[in-house]
């Protein structure tokens, strides 16, 4: 049995559904996030696990014990939210204990379990601080610290990282994922950040619209979507229209000329009109060794992006991006000019829509 199980969760308000049919298993240890657009139903599953929403319907289970319609303060979570919610009139110190202080934990156990916290977030000397004399990054820390000071059998972060500024946002991400690793707490992250998702995460739940779209680790999520949305929203994508040539040989159709896909077309017919998907990244020139794909393409356009060269090519009626690595060496064709691409077979993403 998994460590936290979701059980066809659904959650209704009024006449709409925030979050339909979720099942998903997490084991102990894990560290899982939640990722997709605003509305999509991340922050009402994670409010749902927390016990600060009721389901409608299914069911919540922690460590064997179905907490389902349990009150937040018999499930043994903790939760930090977007907003640090530190209270002003007390130190970093007591902030930090003031769970335990609520279990009726005796003092000297409080004292030692704080000392503890504030190692951990290296902050051994804010203890006596009130939260206006921190940086928005050190309060989130404090807000980290009191969350697991109370030893949670499941961590629950809601978009922790948004408030702060882009360096502190990637030192602090790190900072919280070592955190985790060093106490194996069981964790759920909420996050519209892509980056975020894919730099912390064991596994990342992809949702869209109140339900799953695909559960993966950051490799498979990226390399491997399995719906359109799910490629859409993780990195950058070109969508191409293609025809089914020989759905046996996984043959396809662009702008009249012959690709072909390592996946199966199963459930395509010949002569069907399909949406294929290609990375940016696994698009090259043909002179830089040919591959099993290739086509003949016009140069639209070529942007510099620092460290990336996108340029923008096109297809018959398909438009589509290429990136490479600048280099001072470089050479690229033209505005205007005719080239080859070529991009494997793998490279080749068949999409299905839920």
């Amino acid at each position: 049995m998994s460590f936290l199980e979701l059980n066809n969760v659904r959650k209704t308000f009024g006449q709409t559904d925030a979050v339909r049919a979720f099942n998903l298993q997490v084991e102990r240890g894990e560290f899982v996030s939640f990722l997709g657009p605003s509305g999509c139903g991340k922050t009402t599953t994670l409010r749902m696990i927390a016990g600060f929403e009721l389901p409608t319907s299914g069911a919540i289970v922690i460590n064997g014990d179905d907490v389902t319609y349990k009150p937040p303060q018999k499930r043994n979570t903790g939760m930090v939210f977007q907003s640090y919610a530190l209270f002003p009139n007390m130190t970093v110190g007591d902030n930090i204990g003031f769970g335990l202080k609520i279990a009726g934990e005796p003092k000297s156990a409080i004292q030692k379990r704080v000392d503890e916290m504030l190692a951990i977030i290296k902050m051994e000397k804010f203890g006596a601080r009130y939260p206006y004399q921190l940086s928005g990054g050190q309060q989130q820390r404090v807000a980290l610290a009191r969350a697991i000071a109370i030893r949670p059998q499941v961590l629950l972060l809601d978009e922790p990282l948004s408030a702060l500024d882009a360096k502190i946002r990637v030192s602090l991400r790190q900072e919280i994922r070592a955190i985790q690793q060093k106490l194996g707490i069981t964790t759920i992250y909420v996050t519209h950040d892509q980056e975020e998702a894919l730099s912390l995460s064991d596994r990342v739940v992809v949702m869209n619209d109140g339900r799953i779209e695909q559960v993966g680790t950051p490799f498979e999520i990226y390399n491997f979507p399995t719906t359109e949305f799910a490629a859409q929203f993780v990195g950058t994508l070109n969508t191409i229209q293609a025809t089914v040539r020989d759905a046996a040989r996984g043959a396809l159709i662009v702008a009249n000329q012959e690709i072909t896909t390592s996946q199966k077309l199963d459930g395509l017919r010949n002569g069907d009109a399909h949406s294929i998907a290609i990375r940016p990244e696994r698009v090259s020139f043909a002179a830089d060794g040919k591959k099993p794909n290739v086509l003949n393409v016009r140069i639209e356009n070529i942007t510099f992006l620092g460290s990336i060269v996108r340029v923008q090519v096109s297809a018959g009626e398909n438009i589509f991006y290429m990136d490479t690595f600048n280099n001072p060496f470089l050479s690229l064709p033209k505005i205007g000019d005719h080239a080859e691409v070529t991009f494997s077979k793998e490279a080749v993403l068949v999409l299905k829509n839920k």
